[in-house]
């Protein structure tokens, strides 16, 4: 049982340093030349350290799409009304969403969550977790209290808690929330400096003018909530979604069980943030899957030390950049478990090659 948001950070640990060494060596002895399958060995290296097991692989993995409502779209500021967020949660309980289809492909499981829909929602596959209905409008004031931006968090943890038990060991972050680009630019903003204009992007697909709208709506929130980003937990609260919150504890809670975390897009980004500066260990578990078209993710993902593994110009979230990238962490797996070393093959190694050289050179007095 999950009993706080700092219980969980003092829980997460370093990689396991040894079982990466393990795994560099291991794959220095398959029959290629060492470093040529590029981000799939760094893949498979550091999801060895996440899970100190040389050769990992994950048959059993979730999706967790937090759904929440923002109270900041009074504000004008995205091209689809709030309505929206209960009606998408229909659709991926129907399985009819993109990140639906993307999860059969991939075999995985997609955990729909209602976090903080501003609506009665029912139905047999729905986790219900609702911490409140909605968010307050940033522009004016907070999103939410304290207690229920660490109640967010805590559900987030929880869920991965019960997972794991059952034996899920692979995350990937998703999320449904109308006006949550503007939640997630004003947390970039509020924890990194960055300005305004360089983390507001333009979400569902909005004009100029409206883009600038959105700008000052992001400002107005920084000034009148006076976020500490020393504070993490206090600016989520100030700024955050509640499915921004309920993410940063599906993070935390993978890092804490040492289950790979796979990033989606910038909002499950702003939540990774979040859980970095809660949990500086958390880092090392996430990986990025891909860099989306939301101005200020490839920065946010720089900042947190991220590089991402694809960049096909999405920008619809839900989890369905995070899903894709499955397919790669399978590959690494795989390259791990099933591919010949050069002993096994029979195959003479480049070392091999070269300390037969460097003996032919001794024995001629070279």
């Amino acid at each position: 049982m999950v009993r706080s948001v700092m219980d969980i950070a003092r829980s997460i640990s370093a990689l396991d340093l040894k079982a990466s060494a393990a795994a560099q060596a291991h794959l220095d002895s398959l029959t290629k030349p060492p470093g040529s399958l590029g981000k799939l060995e760094w893949l498979a290296i550091k999801l060895a350290g996440i899970t100190g097991q040389v050769t990992p692989a994950f048959p059993n993995r979730a999706v967790v799409v937090m759904a929440a409502d923002h109270g900041v779209c009074a504000e004008g500021i995205s091209a689809f009304p709030a309505e929206v967020t209960p009606q998408m949660v229909a659709n991926f309980l129907a399985g009819g969403a993109a990140v639906n289809v993307l999860a059969r492909q991939a075999g995985a499981e997609v955990m729909c969550v209602d976090i903080g829909v501003n609506a009665d929602l029912e139905h047999p596959d729905l986790i219900a977790n609702k911490v409140r209905y909605g968010t307050g409008n940033i522009a004016i004031g907070p999103a939410m209290s304290r207690e229920e931006a660490e109640a967010a968090i805590l559900v987030g943890a929880e869920i991965v808690e019960q997972a794991v038990a059952r034996g899920i060991g692979c995350f990937v972050t998703g999320e449904m929330g109308i006006g949550n680009t503007t939640a997630s630019a004003a947390l970039m903003s509020a924890f990194t400096g960055v300005p305004p204009q360089d983390t507001v992007g333009r979400g569902t697909g909005i004009s100029e003018e409206r883009w600038l709208h959105k700008v000052r709506v992001v400002e107005r929130a920084l000034e009148c909530n006076h976020p500490d980003s020393a504070d993490p937990v206090g600016t989520l609260a100030k700024l955050g979604g509640l499915e921004i919150a309920g993410l940063t504890g599906v993070i935390l809670g993978a890092a804490a069980n040492r289950c790979p975390v796979v990033i989606d897009g910038f909002i499950s980004s702003a939540a990774a943030l979040a859980a970095q500066r809660i949990a500086p260990e958390s880092a090392g578990y996430m990986i990025a899957s891909h860099v989306s078209q939301e101005q200020g993710h490839a920065q946010l993902l720089n900042i947190l030390g991220l590089e991402p593994m694809l960049q096909l110009d999405m920008r619809l979230g839900e989890g369905t950049g995070g899903v894709l990238a499955l397919h790669l962490l399978d590959a690494a797996c795989r390259i791990m478990s099933e591919m010949a070393t050069f002993e096994s093959a029979g195959i003479s190694s480049a070392n091999e090659e070269a300390q037969e050289g460097t003996s032919a050179a001794g024995e001629s007095g070279l």
